[in-house]
């Protein structure tokens, strides 16, 4: 995709470039590359723009809001900004790579400073969850830099460690892009470390596809249980959860009743 704004930040780095353009009000980050990585509406920090992003919090419709999350990848902070305001039981974690990212999102992005709640760690997101000592109840992998997903975060072996860091109610949120030539290999590799309890919601903006990863089933809920409990989230977030349980159908094993998960 191409930047859409003129640039009003760069920051170099040995690795890459950390650009942030602006236009029409919306903020977005670059990694390398006139990839949009994350946007931001500055008149309202806390929005979800982009459509992958509120794909994210798909696993509302099958969890509890969760008591620990833990992030790998932050971007411009969009996603751990929504998460801090709208779920506030939940202790977040966040692991970055690069330091000048963590800065471009505190300072350009509105990234709440560290407290009780939020904590964002500088360092590599494998070796986080390889030493983490507690599980947690969500992950969620948005690794991408500027030639996609970073290879040690996308092997089998990692996605089985993530799957053994979480809780029996666990789930592991990934964010693809639907048309990389790895998509199906990364499903592959999701699906053998999730005994195959993996669901991919497209999502409608862009070409993004969520993978949801269970590490315990669902017992196939029906589809009018889901859009029932989709109901009741849109009345607590602000977000379009009656479309994430449409669009559940369009990728995933499924009758005229259930969603077989």
């Amino acid at each position: 995709m191409r930047r859409f704004g003129k640039r009003v930040h760069k920051s170099p780095h040995e690795e890459v470039v950390v650009d942030v353009s602006e236009k029409d009000g919306i903020r977005s980050l670059h990694l390398g590359s006139e990839a949009i990585q994350s946007s931001m509406r500055v008149r309202d920090p806390y929005e979800l723009v982009l459509g992958y992003s509120r794909c994210m919090f798909s696993f509302l419709l099958f969890r509890e809001p969760p008591r620990n999350m833990l992030m790998v990848g932050l971007g411009g902070g969009s996603i751990a900004k929504f998460a801090y305001k709208h779920l506030p039981e939940t202790r977040i974690v966040v692991v970055e790579l690069l330091p000048q990212i963590v800065s471009v999102a505190r300072s350009m992005f509105f990234l709440p400073p560290d407290d009780e709640r939020l904590q964002v760690i500088v360092g590599d997101g494998a070796d986080h969850i390889e030493n983490m000592v507690n599980p947690v109840d969500v992950i969620m992998l948005d690794a991408y830099g500027a030639t996609g997903i970073a290879e040690p975060l996308s092997t089998e072996d990692f996605f089985g460690r993530c799957r053994d860091h979480l809780t029996p109610e666990g789930v592991l949120m990934v964010n693809l892009w639907g048309s990389d030539s790895r998509f199906n290999a990364y499903v592959d590799r999701l699906s053998r470390a999730f005994d195959g309890l993996v669901l991919c919601l497209p999502a409608r903006q862009r070409g993004n596809v969520t993978a949801l990863c269970f590490k315990r089933g669902c017992n196939s809920p029906t589809w009018s249980a889901l859009t029932e409990k989709a109901l009741e989230l849109e009345q607590r977030y602000p977000l379009e959860f009656a479309e994430f349980a449409s669009d559940l159908s369009r990728m995933n094993v499924h009758n005229d009743r259930r969603l077989l998960i």
